[in-house]
């Protein structure tokens, strides 16, 4: 019994558990990006209909110039 943990050659264990968790790992975070993605999928549909059903709380500012946004420039000397 002493000497039971040197019959495993060190680089054949655990490799099964490793190969087990890592596929175990990719499945969850392939369902887990798919569940968010449908998530904020559903959360810009519902937004994007509350928007085209009430275009008065979302009306459209005109354009303006960069001329008119930024002040005029004197020079200090």
């Amino acid at each position: 019994l002493g000497q039971g943990h040197m019959d495993v050659p060190l680089p054949a264990a655990g490799v099964h558990r490793q190969i087990l968790f890592t596929t175990v790992g990719w499945f969850v975070g392939y369902y887990l990006m798919k569940r968010t993605e449908y998530i904020y999928a559903k959360t810009d549909r519902e937004l994007l209909e509350y928007v085209r059903h009430h275009p008065e709380d979302f009306k459209v500012a005109e354009k303006k110039r960069i001329g008119e946004l930024l002040e005029d420039f004197y020079p200090i000397r």
